[in-house]
């Protein structure tokens, strides 16, 4: 009998939990977000640079932002690189969503907005991109965002290339121990045969 009170309290916190939930589609798109890549340009991983800059949108009212306390910007997998991976996999519910999986910057917010350099860390895996911003509030709760693409994130995307961790030089030294490894074989076979005539 005294799993019904724990059952009971297990359920409160999960009804609690759910209904403060953060969803992606109850954010009001108030930030006017930009990032330095054309549509379709290519980035290298640790060695390029994104320019992100963000501002309170024109339409809307200038109080709008009076909660806003920090601005989150995330780097974000487009539709097209999420395709058959599960893990990259978007979820209305913030705390699920798994598009946006590389940080970029947490900056105090300021109404005359802010921008940031962001050189792509070397742990991007290729693919493709866009950047989201979204405005905190002083629990670091989103309150709001933006993104430097449209609402289906299909239009400015940019792509980036991950590093493989294969060299040209990694490849030569394989293929010279390779070829050491066969003459060394052909060696010690020759050797074994003169001595069984022996």
């Amino acid at each position: 009998m005294a799993t019904a009170p724990l059952l009971r309290l297990v359920l409160v916190v999960s009804c609690i939990g759910s209904s403060m939930a953060v969803l992606f589609s109850s954010l009001p798109n108030t930030l006017t977000v930009t990032a330095s890549p054309a549509a379709g340009q290519v980035l290298h991983a640790g060695v390029d640079q994104i320019k992100v800059s963000w501002k309170l949108n024109q339409s809307t009212p200038a109080s709008a932002d009076s909660g806003y306390k920090k601005v989150k910007v995330l780097l974000c997998y487009a539709p097209v690189s999420q395709a058959d991976r599960g893990w990259r996999k978007t979820d209305d519910h913030l705390k699920k969503d798994k598009t946006c999986q590389f940080k970029v910057t947490t900056q105090p917010y300021s109404s005359g907005g802010g921008s940031f350099v962001y050189t792509v860390e070397r742990s991007v895996p290729t693919g493709t991109y866009f950047v989201r911003a979204y405005a905190l509030d002083s629990s670091d709760t989103e309150v709001a965002y933006g993104q430097t693409t449209n609402a289906a994130k299909t239009a400015n995307l940019f792509d980036v290339v991950g590093i493989t961790g294969r060299h040209a030089s990694l490849d030569v030294a394989a293929g010279c121990f390779s070829a050491f490894s066969i003459l060394a074989l052909v060696f010690f076979f020759v050797v074994e045969k003169r001595k069984a005539k022996k």
